[in-house]
């Protein structure tokens, strides 16, 4: 079988989905070669010379990489990059196997444009979040560099200092932190806040958190929920109601209006991500305050977010970073593709290459197969939206 890397197309996508380091894992594999559109790393710095010194086969023409291609590895895939993606779909081979983030919880169309052509499209969103699976998590590893960056992009916009100094022109205060949401990105945040010398506050809808919060030097902002309604089977927030998100920006009100930089992180798959910060809790912030919303792409935790863009409240200036991955690219592809590479072997066997709808990682992972839509949450949910 050969295994094809294209270039990314999206726009201002510069992760590559396979580094050069992971090229002789997959030809000491079932892969008889790996080819690799020219210029596919460069933006991520991973010069062509690289891939070619690690046994990789060089392709400057897209479609003779697509037609070529039993296995294609992508960061975005067709439901992640539908306005480019479908002229990859139809120059590929028939009953390809594509595997890169696809959003199979929204993008039915596309999903359906797999189908058709009999490819077999895998979704790195929904790996599992098993023990076996820890290592091919691409979401927790894109969160943990969201987290990093959006630290960073708060303390490049915030007109202070995050560290406590004592200098001979007197003490300068810590910059307050209030990060709300404690999943990976958060926890991510927090780690990187403190290490910039910040006081840091933390809040998520999941108390079983709290001593991971704590454990980074945070404190943790407790506001009661009921046992079981916050988390699902799969370890992610759950969507709650809009009276308990009412009461929470109310309980929240008054730590926001005591903080230098707010990072909003609370996202639920599949779903636009919940109001948290609303637009008069901003203008409650001091002057020259940052809001960092890294749940932009999903429409924003906060009321006043725009997307991709920066917005000024008052003298508070909110910011909505999208796509923050691709922004890191050479670590970011790094992380991606040790992901993307363990679930390839995961998938070879001692007979080859093989798809076990049976397999639980698999079965996860698996949207389209043999000209259907097999994944049964996508299914369930395309059911319920017809």
């Amino acid at each position: 079988m050969i295994v094809g890397v294209p270039t990314e197309t999206y726009p201002g996508e510069n992760r590559v989905a396979l580094i050069p380091a992971q090229i002789a894992k997959l030809k000491d594999s079932v892969w008889e070669e790996v080819l690799v559109q020219a210029g596919a790393g460069t933006r991520a710095g991973f010069p062509d010379s690289e891939y070619e010194a690690k046994g990789a086969t060089l392709v400057s023409d897209r479609l003779d990489l697509l037609r070529r291609s039993d296995l294609l590895l992508q960061v975005r895939g067709l439901g992640a990059n539908p306005q480019e993606g479908r002229g990859d779909l139809e120059h590929g081979k028939e009953a390809q196997i594509v595997i890169g983030f696809q959003e199979p919880l929204t993008a039915f169309d596309e999903l359906r444009e797999y189908a058709r052509r009999g490819v077999s499209a895998l979704a790195m969103e929904t790996i599992p979040r098993i023990t076996r699976a820890q290592s091919m998590d691409a979401l927790s590893s894109m969160a943990t560099i969201s987290g990093y960056k959006g630290v960073l992009i708060a303390a490049d916009h915030l007109p202070r200092m995050f560290p406590m100094m004592m200098t001979a022109a007197g003490t300068i205060t810590p910059a307050r932190v209030f990060i709300i949401g404690a999943g990976v990105a958060g926890l991510q945040a927090i780690a990187s806040a403190r290490k910039l010398g910040a006081v840091v506050t933390a809040y998520d809808v999941r108390s079983v958190v709290k001593e991971q919060i704590e454990s980074l030097g945070a404190k943790f902002l407790e506001i009661k929920v009921e046992a079981g309604e916050s988390e699902d089977k799969g370890g992610y927030a759950k969507e709650l109601s809009e009276d308990f998100y009412r009461r929470q920006r109310e309980e929240m009100t008054k730590v926001l209006s005591e903080s230098d930089v707010v990072m909003t992180t609370a996202a639920v798959p599949g779903k636009k991500a919940p109001i948290l910060v609303t637009t008069e809790m901003v203008q409650a912030m001091p002057p020259g305050s940052v809001v960092v919303d890294l749940a932009a792409e999903r429409g924003g935790n906060c009321e006043a977010t725009t997307p991709g863009e920066k917005t000024m409240v008052g003298e508070v200036t909110v910011l909505g970073p999208v796509n923050l991955p691709s922004t890191v690219p050479y670590h970011a592809s790094q992380m991606y593709s040790k992901n993307i590479s363990t679930l390839l072997a995961h998938l070879v066997g001692e007979d080859g290459f093989n798809i076990d709808p049976e397999d639980e990682i698999t079965a996860g992972t698996l949207i389209t197969h043999k000209g259907e839509i097999v994944h049964p949450m996508v299914k369930e949910i395309m059911e319920k939206t017809a």
